[in-house]
């Protein structure tokens, strides 16, 4: 009988666990931990880059699962800046007996510590095991307040002689000198020793001496590794990595075209220092720094093309519907102007969150502290309307003990809430927009508030980057045209923001505060929306001219999505859309209804506003029963309310199923 058949991934895992040595002090206490009495059931490790952290949870994986353990993997770096990140990402621990939740590089979230401890950990099933893994030592706080009862501190420390020698000779190098000098070069970092290892395999003339300046582990040992493993196909490759945050088969497909994308995929997969994120791979901070350097350094020509392909690919799959690579493009930007009021990926010290009670206590003295007007003139009454009556248009920034430290109000014409409607601040703005953006692509903002800083502002303050970031995502438009945006004219690096984005002062629109004057500078983000404005500034940057007719064609758009909900009860449409898959038509018509359903589902949160907006999609699609004159009496919402939300709702569908069907 034949046996079960072996796939490239099982090779990997294979190769991955025949690796692993070592660590012998921290896997007895992980066994401990998976018995049925165990010492601590959260397990906090951490230790510099290229320690050995990520290797060590694959290990914990693999004995998790033996034990009879579900391992749930969370890495920091594929929480997007939005509410609710966290908390879908523990979803599945919730869904099984015995979860074994395995966070990875915790430092991009570590702000997120308070809240993980007061509201996530403490609901988890009784026999759940969280293993948190990042750079710095955990907070005070992990280990008092009663925490110190489950959670243990785990340090990893450089590896010893011979743990780093018996890590050489797994990968392959059986020369005793050699060994030794790998061992004495790299000083008990597994990531040095790894790449060294390779390095020393791919070469056996090679020899640590080669580096006598000995530069601190990675950066000129990289360049060694590329220039003797690799040919020139693979070196495009690995330029690719070092640019883009995070590479997929899609982006090799389409930056570099005489590549096979899959081959080039699984030998990323095989580097040492390339790591899972999401539906990608990025390569460790160290060595990705590393090679774009000396890219740079050797073919500036080449990195810049390179960059420029990487942004048209991911123009072309935002531009598709997947409002999240604004975070990948946004990396290409190294503009700091433009990187302050846009684009963060995340942060060490600050997070999103939701509103909750007590916020605007903290807030009102932080608005008196920096001399904010809107609180002497009375305004502060208006903005806590928003965080009472309309919080799903809030977001608030936090640091790493919970504390605000930021905020932000942004509508649309389509969502603004009734309380936006006679706002001293933007109740014009709104009349202003619904006026003359008649399709409703603009989002307005009302505040986006630093309150680490004064009215002056902070240029390398991250708060208002992952304020803006999250308010242009949570905002169902998936690249809007039009930007209205506060400006004091006082805060430097928002009126150079204002400045680099192209933004124009309409003087007509300011709000005069008694002393301030708030300014409303408009910015047109023309065709791509703000999705291809941020394209352009990165070709710009390059010095590239833009080139949108060599753009690749999404496989279908929005406009795609919005026709099959409309066509809902009509199969012969949804068999044509190209959407659609299977081999007869009634098979082509349930793959987009499922589709569409799913996107129904899953499309909206949980709040009333959100729930008014399945509800309206549902009624008026799906079940398609009823007129939409008559469901906006049933809704109780006049008609251009109806209408509005109904087009809000659509957009958040076609959103959604571009978001999850791209790459």
């Amino acid at each position: 009988m034949m046996g079960a058949m072996t796939t490239l991934g099982d090779r990997l895992r294979e190769r991955d666990a025949d690796r692993f040595v070592g660590r012998r002090a921290q896997l007895a206490l992980f066994d401990r931990v998976l018995a049925d009495e165990p010492p601590a059931h959260v397990i906090l490790v951490h230790g510099p880059a290229g320690v050995g952290k990520s290797t060590l949870l694959r290990e914990l994986a693999r004995r998790g699962r033996g034990a009879g353990f579900v391992p749930i993997p969370i890495d920091g770096r594929e929480l997007g800046p939005v509410p609710g990140e966290i908390e879908a990402a523990f979803e599945p621990a919730f869904a099984v007996a015995r979860p074994l939740v395995l966070f990875d590089t915790w430092e991009r979230v570590s702000a997120a510590g308070t809240h993980l401890r007061d509201r996530v950990l403490p609901a988890l099933p009784g026999d759940a095991v969280v293993v948190i893994a990042g750079r710095q030592p955990p907070e005070p706080e992990w280990l008092s307040g009663g925490w110190e009862a489950v959670a243990a501190e785990v340090a990893l420390e450089p590896m010893a002689a011979a743990e780093a020698a018996e890590l050489v000779r797994a990968h392959g190098v059986c020369d005793e000198a050699t060994i030794r000098d790998i061992v004495a070069w790299a000083e008990g970092s597994p990531l040095g020793l790894s790449l060294a290892a390779d390095a020393a395999r791919a070469d056996p003339g090679w020899t640590a001496s080669d580096f006598a300046e000995r530069p601190e582990v990675v950066g000129t040992l990289v360049r060694r590794l590329a220039r003797t493993e690799l040919d020139a196909g693979n070196l495009d490759v690995i330029a690719v990595a070092s640019i883009a945050r995070s590479t997929t088969r899609g982006m090799l497909r389409d930056v570099l075209p005489d590549v096979d994308p899959d081959d080039a995929m699984a030998w990323l997969r095989s580097l040492s220092f390339a790591e899972r994120v999401g539906q990608g791979l990025t390569l460790h901070d160290l060595v990705r720094r590393a090679l774009r350097a000396d890219l740079r350094a050797r073919e500036p020509d080449r990195e810049r093309e390179l960059r420029r392909r990487i942004a048209d690919h991911l123009y072309a799959r935002a531009a598709a519907g997947n409002p999240w690579l604004l975070v990948d493009l946004a990396e290409l930007v190294e503009n700091p102007a433009l990187r302050w009021g846009f684009g963060a990926e995340g942060s060490v010290d600050v997070r999103v969150d939701d509103v909750r009670d007590g916020d605007l206590e903290e807030i009102e003295p932080a608005l008196r502290a920096r001399a904010a007007v809107d609180v002497d003139r009375g305004l502060f009454e208006y903005t806590k309307r928003f965080f009472e009556r309309a919080p799903e248009r809030v977001i608030v920034a936090r640091d790493r003990a919970d504390a605000v430290v930021g905020y932000c109000i942004a509508v649309t014409p389509d969502n603004a809430p009734a309380v936006a409607e006679d706002d001293p601040l933007i109740g014009g703005w709104l009349e202003y927009a619904r006026a003359r953006f008649t399709d409703g692509d603009a989002i307005l903002w009302r505040d986006s508030i630093d309150l680490t800083s004064g009215p002056e502002g902070a240029a390398g303050s991250p708060v208002l980057a992952i304020l803006n970031t999250a308010a242009l995502l949570r905002s169902g438009l998936a690249s809007p045209r039009w930007m209205m945006l506060p400006i004091d004219p006082r805060n430097e690096p928002a009126v150079a923001f204002s400045r680099g984005v192209g933004a124009r002062h309409v003087p007509e629109l300011d709000v005069d505060l008694g002393g301030k004057v708030q300014q409303c500078h408009i910015l047109d983000n023309q065709d791509g929306g703000a999705i291809g404005a941020l394209w352009r500034v990165v070709l710009a940057e390059i010095g590239l001219p833009v080139r949108p007719h060599e753009l690749p064609a999404p496989p279908f758009d929005a406009e795609d999505v919005r026709h099959a909900l409309r066509s809902m009860h009509r199969p012969d449409e949804l068999a044509a859309s190209p959407l659609a898959w299977g081999a007869t038509p009634p098979e082509r018509a349930a793959s987009v209804r499922r589709v569409i359903e799913d996107a129904v589902a899953g499309a909206f949160g949980r709040t009333t506003d959100e729930a008014l907006l399945r509800r309206i999609v549902q009624r008026a699609y799906l079940d398609g029963d009823i007129s939409h004159e008559a469901l906006a009496d049933e809704l109780y919402i006049s008609r251009a309310t109806y209408f509005r939300r109904l087009r809000q709702a659509s957009n958040r569908i076609a959103a959604w199923v571009l978001g999850h069907r791209v790459d």
